[in-house]
C-alpha cells in the first residue's frame, strides 16, 4: 500500500494514526513496514525465547531461525527469583491449594485470601498498616487505573516527562502538564501555575526505565509540599534492588513514611506478574471500589503465592542485591573502559547510547550475532536522537558472563564505530 511515509526513516509511532487509512489499511501499511525492517536487520523485537527468564537464554530470531545460546540483558528479573526454588515451590503450593484461576473480579467474589496476605505483607514491607496496599494483575495497570480513578478533570497531574507510557495513559481524564526531566525550576513554574486546582498530583519514577537514572526525589517532594501537592512515586525498577534493605529508591532517598502514593510492580525483581499500590488506608479503600480493573477485572492467579516468599527473600538472602550490586559495578566499569556512552545510571538498567536508530538496529543485531540478546531502543521509546542499547543485569550473571558480553560491544564498536566521540 502506498503511503507517504519514508520507510526509512519511520518508527512503531508513525503508523498509529494514518490520516485518511481505515484501520485495516493503517495495518496493512504496516506490516509491509515491518517487512521492511526485517529484511534490513532491524525487527529487534518479539523474539522467541526457549526456556524461561535467566543469565542465558535460547534466541530465535529473523537472523537466526534456529535457537542461539545467549548471554540475555533483556530480563528486568533482577534477583532472578523467577527461577528460586523457594519461590517455586511456594507457588506451586499455591496451585494445589487454590487452583489455577480467581474466577472473579475482587469485587465480586474473586478477592481470595493469598490475595489478602499478599496486600497485607506489601504493606508491611513498607512498615505501613495492613490495608495500605492493593494489587493490580499488571504493574502498567497499577498506574493506568489508579490514576484513572485518583484523578478527574478538575484535578492536575503533573508529570516528568520521562515516566512510564502507564502513567500518561491514567491521565487521560485529568489534566496533564508536564516537566523536562528532573527539571525542578519547571517543576516549580507548574505548580505556581496550578494553584487553583483541587488536586495537584505531582507523578515520577524512582528509577526511570530508559537511563536507569533516579529521580531528585527530595527535592521534588520538598517543591511538591511548599506548595499544596501530593507526590506519587513509581519505583517499579528500584524496588527489591536499591536501598540498605531492598525498598527501593524511595528508601535510598530516605523518603519511605512520606511519599503518598507508591506504586510499583511484582514482576522485576519479585519474579512473578502483577503491580501494586501503596497509600493511605482511605485512599486504598477508596481505589477498591473505584478503580475499573478493580471492578470489571479478574486479579491474579493463585500461582501469586510465590510472590509471599520472594517479598520475604527480599530480607532472608540479601545477597542477591549484594552480588547484582558488584555486577553493575564491573560492567559499567567494563563499558565506560570501551569509551561507550552509558549516560547518569545508578541501576541495573545500564544504557549504551549510540543516537541513530539505524545504527542501533545494527548493533543490536550484531550483539545477537556475537551471542549477546540486548534491547534496541528507538523513538518512541526515547527522543529519536536518544536512541540505545538497553542492557538490564541479573544476580545471577556470572564474570564470565559480562565478559563475553563486553567483548561483544568491543567488536560492535569495531564494526559501527558506537563508542562515545
Amino acid at each position: 500500500m502506498k503511503t507517504n511515509i519514508d520507510f526509512n526513516k519511520a518508527s512503531f509511532k508513525d503508523f498509529e494514526n494514518i490520516p485518511d487509512l481505515n484501520a485495516f489499511e493503517r495495518a496493512e501499511a504496516f506490516y509491509e513496514f515491518t517487512g521492511y525492517m526485517e529484511s534490513h536487520g532491524h525487527m529487534n523485537y518479539r523474539f522467541l525465547t526457549l526456556g524461561g527468564c535467566g543469565p542465558e537464554m535460547w534466541v530465535t530470531s529473523p537472523f537466526h531461525k534456529t535457537p542461539q545460546k545467549c548471554v540475555s540483558l533483556v530480563s528486568n528479573d533482577y534477583l532472578n527469583f523467577t527461577q528460586h526454588p523457594k519461590v517455586k515451590a511456594a507457588a506451586i503450593e499455591g496451585i494445589e491449594k487454590y487452583g489455577t484461576g480467581a474466577g472473579a473480579s475482587p469485587l465480586i467474589g474473586g478477592h481470595h485470601i493469598y490475595h489478602q496476605m499478599l496486600e497485607e505483607k506489601i504493606s508491611s514491607f513498607f512498615g505501613r498498616s495492613p490495608d495500605s496496599a492493593i494489587i493490580y494483575t499488571t504493574g502498567y495497570t497499577a498506574n493506568s487505573a489508579t490514576i484513572l480513578a485518583m484523578l478527574k478533570k478538575e484535578d492536575v497531574a503533573i508529570v516528568d516527562m520521562a515516566v512510564h507510557a502507564s502513567v500518561y495513559e491514567g491521565c487521560k481524564e485529568t489534566q496533564l502538564k508536564m516537566f523536562p526531566h528532573n527539571n525542578l525550576e519547571m517543576l516549580e513554574r507548574i505548580l505556581k501555575e496550578t494553584k487553583d486546582k483541587l488536586t495537584r498530583m505531582v507523578i515520577i519514577d524512582g528509577v526511570y526505565s530508559q537511563d536507569g537514572d533516579l529521580a531528585r526525589m527530595e527535592e521534588i517532594y520538598d517543591l511538591t509540599k511548599r506548595y499544596g501537592g501530593f507526590l506519587m512515586v513509581d519505583d517499579a525498577h528500584g524496588i527489591g534492588v536499591l536501598g540498605k534493605n531492598g525498598r527501593g529508591a524511595i528508601e535510598l532517598c530516605g523518603m519511605l513514611d512520606k511519599v503518598d502514593v507508591i506504586s510499583g510492580t511484582l514482576s522485576k525483581a519479585f519474579g512473578h506478574i502483577g503491580g501494586f499500590v501503596v497509600a493511605d488506608p482511605k485512599m486504598i479503600n477508596f481505589i477498591k471500589y473505584q478503580s475499573r480493573q478493580q471492578v470489571f477485572s479478574s486479579t491474579s492467579t493463585p500461582a501469586a503465592a510465590g510472590l509471599l516468599k520472594a517479598i520475604d527473600l527480599i530480607d532472608e538472602e540479601p545477597e542477591w542485591r549484594r552480588r547484582l550490586a558488584e555486577n553493575v559495578a564491573y560492567f559499567k566499569k567494563g563499558l565506560l573502559s570501551l569509551g561507550m556512552d552509558i549516560g547518569n545510571t545508578e541501576s541495573p538498567i545500564i544504557p549504551v547510547k549510540i543516537g541513530d536508530a539505524h545504527k542501533t538496529g545494527d548493533a543490536a543485531r550484531l550483539l545477537l550475532e556475537a551471542g549477546v540478546y540486548a534491547n534496541a531502543i528507538v523513538y518512541p521509546g526515547v527522543s529519536r536522537k536518544n536512541a540505545r542499547i538497553r542492557t538490564s543485569l541479573m544476580a545471577t550473571h556470572t564474570q564470565e558472563h559480562l565478559d563475553l558480553a563486553l567483548n561483544a560491544f568491543a567488536y560492535v564498536d569495531s564494526k559501527l564505530g558506537i563508542a562515545a566521540a
